[in-house]
Protein backbone atom coordinates (compact mmCIF):
# COMPACT_ATOMS: atom_id res chain seq x y z
CA UNK A 1 0.00 0.00 0.00
CA UNK A 2 1.37 3.07 -0.52
CA UNK A 3 2.63 5.60 2.16
CA UNK A 4 1.99 2.80 4.74
CA UNK A 5 4.47 1.79 7.29
CA UNK A 6 5.08 -1.81 8.59
CA UNK A 7 5.77 -2.36 12.08
CA UNK A 8 5.34 -6.13 13.48
CA UNK A 9 8.06 -8.56 14.54
CA UNK A 10 7.87 -11.86 13.75
CA UNK A 11 5.60 -13.73 10.71
CA UNK A 12 3.43 -11.67 8.85
CA UNK A 13 3.06 -7.44 8.14
CA UNK A 14 0.61 -5.52 9.64
CA UNK A 15 0.31 -2.24 7.65
CA UNK A 16 -0.21 0.86 9.39
CA UNK A 17 -2.26 3.94 8.03
CA UNK A 18 0.36 6.91 6.98
CA UNK A 19 -1.47 9.26 9.05
CA UNK A 20 -0.57 7.00 12.05
CA UNK A 21 3.14 6.67 10.77
CA UNK A 22 2.94 10.75 10.57
CA UNK A 23 1.50 10.59 14.32
CA UNK A 24 3.83 7.98 15.26
CA UNK A 25 6.86 9.73 14.25
CA UNK A 26 5.78 13.21 16.08
CA UNK A 27 5.62 11.08 18.67
CA UNK A 28 9.40 10.03 18.41
CA UNK A 29 10.20 13.12 17.79
CA UNK A 30 8.51 14.85 20.86
CA UNK A 31 10.14 11.99 23.44
CA UNK A 32 13.29 12.66 21.67
CA UNK A 33 13.03 16.16 22.53
CA UNK A 34 12.07 15.29 26.34
CA UNK A 35 14.78 12.82 26.57
CA UNK A 36 17.44 15.43 25.43
CA UNK A 37 16.86 18.68 25.85
CA UNK A 38 17.79 20.39 29.58
CA UNK A 39 15.03 22.33 31.31
CA UNK A 40 11.58 21.60 33.66
CA UNK A 41 10.38 19.27 30.71
CA UNK A 42 13.37 16.92 30.48
CA UNK A 43 11.89 13.42 31.85
CA UNK A 44 13.24 12.57 34.95
CA UNK A 45 15.47 9.34 35.40
CA UNK A 46 12.55 7.43 37.47
CA UNK A 47 10.01 8.56 34.39
CA UNK A 48 12.98 7.20 31.93
CA UNK A 49 12.83 4.08 34.44
CA UNK A 50 9.18 3.54 33.83
CA UNK A 51 9.55 3.49 29.93
CA UNK A 52 12.34 1.29 29.82
CA UNK A 53 10.15 -0.86 31.61
CA UNK A 54 13.50 -3.08 32.51
CA UNK A 55 14.89 -3.30 29.29
CA UNK A 56 18.08 -2.77 30.55
CA UNK A 57 18.44 0.93 28.30
CA UNK A 58 20.02 4.13 29.87
CA UNK A 59 18.97 7.48 29.07
CA UNK A 60 21.54 7.09 26.04
CA UNK A 61 20.88 4.13 24.87
CA UNK A 62 17.07 5.24 25.02
CA UNK A 63 17.90 7.97 23.30
CA UNK A 64 19.26 6.67 20.54
CA UNK A 65 16.87 3.95 20.08
CA UNK A 66 13.99 6.67 19.98
CA UNK A 67 16.19 8.72 17.41
CA UNK A 68 16.44 6.04 15.00
CA UNK A 69 13.23 4.61 15.38
CA UNK A 70 12.37 8.70 14.71
CA UNK A 71 14.31 8.64 11.52
CA UNK A 72 13.02 5.13 9.98
CA UNK A 73 9.48 6.55 10.15
CA UNK A 74 10.55 10.19 8.87
CA UNK A 75 12.14 7.78 6.12
CA UNK A 76 9.21 5.91 5.35
CA UNK A 77 6.57 8.58 5.34
CA UNK A 78 8.49 10.78 2.98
Amino acid sequence: MPGSTTIRPGHGVDPIEHADALRLTSLMKELLRLLTEEGPDRLTDAQIAALRAGDGLHREGLTDWVERIARDLERATA
